[in-house]
């Protein structure tokens, strides 16, 4: 079988006076996709008392979904951990600069490139809670094993050459360790929630890019920070239940956001996830009809427009020459019960 450009998932995360001011100094006006960042020393501000810190594909390499961190009265609320080890160590020397610990933990979903780095902040910081849905314990017994012993076999056969044979073992020694990717709080319901003394909406989409993918929405800055629900330079469905997928995107279009940030890639602003969103319904549409993969691509390419910017254009090309044909055209090819009967 065919493997995604991904290679596979595990080849394939009480303070007084102004809070926290090494982000509160900093605080800017909203970047979003198109305009210029304000830098930190290690991270983006994207809004008041909020820090992206930006993943990536770096060739050759596993990738790093994006990491959130936002200053509240307990301490940081982190959102997603990314893979790497300099990734993880960005959020963690951040949060030492401050003065201020890491007060809670939450995963969008359990993909390594953004729940790996939980065991270096866990034992960093033992009191903080990680919150996440029910998936990742679905995952160690079923996606994940399966994963990790595939990874087995191709190390074991000399397949994989660095540096990526690094990042596989990294990811075996993560799955390995499977119960720093567990929530100590399941996520079971979307609604308001204080956490870490700061009041935000949690969201939970189930069976859309995994098995329970959770969003986070701040109403004090109206940053919406969505996971892999938005990915740049294009969808990446591994796991993914496309008819779900769509319906949670129309969730967050109802949001009275101002900025979202991508579990991958940039932040944009309303108007520009309602590109996003247009994109994603013509692309499932054209991989339900008899135009080739390629054709598909372009028309995403198209539609995202100043989304993706024209370096990643190859790399969004790759991801859906493979996900058009062995994804969305072969749905007994997805992980088991990633779609319920009904959305199949």
């Amino acid at each position: 079988m065919q493997r995604s450009p991904r290679l596979l998932l595990t080849l394939a995360p009480a303070v007084t006076g102004a809070i926290f001011a090494l982000a509160l100094a900093l605080a800017a006006p909203v970047a979003v996709a198109g305009e210029a960042p304000t830098q930190t020393e290690d991270g983006v501000v994207v809004a008041r008392d909020t820090v992206l810190f930006r993943g990536g594909f770096a060739a050759g390499h596993q990738p790093d979904g994006n990491s959130t961190m936002i200053a509240a009265p307990a301490g940081w609320i982190v959102f997603d951990t990314g893979r790497h080890r300099a990734h993880v160590r960005r959020l963690l020397d951040h949060a030492r600069a401050s003065g201020h610990p890491v007060a809670t933990i939450i995963n969008s979903h359990w993909h390594l490139d953004h729940a790996s780095g939980n065991r270096i902040l866990r034992d960093a910081f033992p009191e903080a809670p990680v919150l996440a849905s029910g998936g990742a314990e679905a995952a160690l017994a079923g996606f994940l094993a399966d994963s990790r012993r595939q990874s087995a076999s191709l190390v074991a056969q000399g397949r994989i050459a660095e540096p990526m044979l690094s990042d596989v073992r990294g990811d075996m020694a993560t799955i390995d360790d499977g119960a720093a990717l567990l929530p100590t709080e399941v996520v079971e319901r979307s609604g308001p929630r204080t956490i870490a003394g700061r009041a935000m909406h949690v969201g939970l989409a189930a069976h859309a890019v995994s098995e329970g993918d959770v969003w986070l929405f701040d109403p004090a800055t109206r940053v919406l920070l969505a996971g892999d629900l938005v990915t740049l330079p294009a969808p990446l469905f591994d796991t993914a239940c496309p008819q779900r997928w769509r319906e949670a995107l129309a969730t967050l279009d109802a949001m009275d956001f101002a900025v979202l940030v991508p579990g991958h890639g940039a932040p944009m602003d309303h108007a520009g996830f309602a590109r996003y969103r247009r994109g994603f319904d013509r692309l499932l549409a054209c991989a339900a009809s008899d135009a080739d993969a390629d054709a598909c691509a372009r028309g995403w390419l198209d539609d995202a427009g100043a989304l993706v910017p024209r370096d990643e254009h190859a790399l969004a090309g790759s991801l859906l020459a493979y996900y058009v044909p062995n994804v969305l055209r072969a749905p007994a090819a997805r992980p088991r019960n990633a779609c319920p009967a009904d959305a199949r």
